[in-house]
């Protein structure tokens, strides 16, 4: 039987296994940096599998290596998946809904997890077919700074073997499933959270000349952002400065000593997000000044870009071809979304997909919204294709 064939009626044989992993997961949902039990969950699979693990890396993250027997020499990848929930209310009517209420999977990373679980055990019987290293990845803490692939990377996840090219498959609510999308080049935005505390006397609204107006001075400074982002960047460099929180604690007639504001900052391209870091404050404190406020500002750091290396993302677009046949293989707009992914890509060369989960017979919200749901079917393309692309590298 060759591989292709055989990789797909594996898959068909351990699929209400992988859908029994993603209903666990998504009824058991963790948010960042607190996923214990999900960890625990895969770590007492692959212990029941005999498949070789190290786990607590980067929190709860867990690191497989399946080493090919096949004769030869071949190449070490990395697939990443991700664990972690969203602080939201859960809205769909399924068996499998979430039993902590305020905290559910919108983001599709049980699926993601899932999928890999089902790979990591079909790679494991499938060794023999291959010569080189899998690294497989169960990362915490994508959805929270400062990004659960930045700790894992910090604390040596690939110390004892580097990867030659590192691996990402994302589920998309605008593909159906048994569709996977690719594209090149700097595909996500990096993020970075812009806090400001404006500070001054504040006072009886009707005395303005008595008092620092702290309300005046923050609404300035918004202001001030866009014009940065207007006129200080390169405008052939995609840049969103967005302020979702403007917290000033006062009355009708009274302004208050402080304002607290929340932003994001949204960058395509590494450089221009350095300049506009060092801008933001200089021109933040600057306005405060000229409004008799103080200001402090505070941008922690945040998440870079994620970068599809070229020749990586061709090859993998490939052989997904050879795969699933060119019908099923689409492309996905760049958007000014982000993913600590960017943190491998920026330093290998990797591919970042999307793998389709919308479906004609169940209701699927939007990302990151309280009925966002898959079409269980994408768990068989998810979970195949990562082993015929995984296979096909280590040769």
């Amino acid at each position: 039987m060759e591989l292709k064939e055989l990789i797909k009626k594996k898959t068909d044989a351990i699929f209400p296994e992988v859908v029994q992993h993603y209903r666990w997961m998504h009824q058991h949902p963790e948010l960042s940096f607190q996923e214990r039990g999900t960890s625990a969950y895969i770590a007492d699979f692959l212990l029941r599998e005999g498949i070789p693990f190290k786990r607590g890396i980067g929190g709860e993250g867990i690191l497989v290596t399946i080493n090919g027997t096949a004769e030869g020499h071949g190449k070490c990848m990395a697939f990443v998946a991700d664990m972690d929930a969203l602080p939201l209310v859960e809205m769909n009517n399924v068996p499998y809904k979430s039993i902590y209420n305020g905290v559910m999977h919108a983001c599709g990373h049980d699926a993601q997890a899932a999928s890999l679980m089902g790979a990591v055990k079909l790679l494991y019987s499938l060794r023999n077919w291959f010569a080189g290293t899998a690294l497989c990845v169960f990362q915490p803490g994508e959805e929270r700074s400062p990004g659960g692939a930045n700790l894992m990377l910090k604390e040596g996840l690939f110390d004892d073997l580097e990867p030659d090219f590192v691996i990402k498959q994302h589920a998309y609510a605008d593909l159906p499933a048994g569709m996977v999308g690719f594209n090149m080049g700097t595909i996500m935005a990096s993020a970075d959270e812009v806090h400001i505390i404006v500070k001054g006397q504040g006072g009886h609204g009707a005395l303005p000349h008595e008092l620092n107006d702290t309300v005046l001075a923050a609404s300035q400074i918004i202001v001030a952002m866009q014009q940065l982002v207007s006129r200080r960047a390169n405008p052939f460099n995609p840049m969103v400065l967005s302020f979702g929180k403007f917290i000033a604690d006062g009355a009708t007639n009274v302004i208050p000593n402080e304002v607290t504001l929340a932003g994001s900052l949204r960058c395509m391209q590494e450089g221009e997000r350095n300049k506009m870091l060092q801008l933001i404050p200089q021109i933040a404190i600057d306005t405060a000044a000229a409004y008799g406020c103080s200001c402090e500002v505070e941008l922690p750091q945040g998440y870079p870009s994620v970068i599809s290396h070229e020749q990586i993302t061709e090859l993998m677009r490939k052989m997904t071809i050879d795969f699933l046949g060119e019908e099923r293989v689409s492309e996905f707009p760049k958007r000014m979304t982000a993913d600590d992914f960017g943190f491998f890509s920026q330093r290998y060369p990797s591919c970042y997909y999307r793998f389709g989960v919308d479906s004609e017979h169940v209701k699927i919200g939007p990302l990151h919204s309280g009925t966002f749901l898959i079409d269980e079917l994408a768990l068989k393309t998810s979970t195949a294709l990562s082993v015929w692309l995984t296979l096909n590298s280590l040769k």
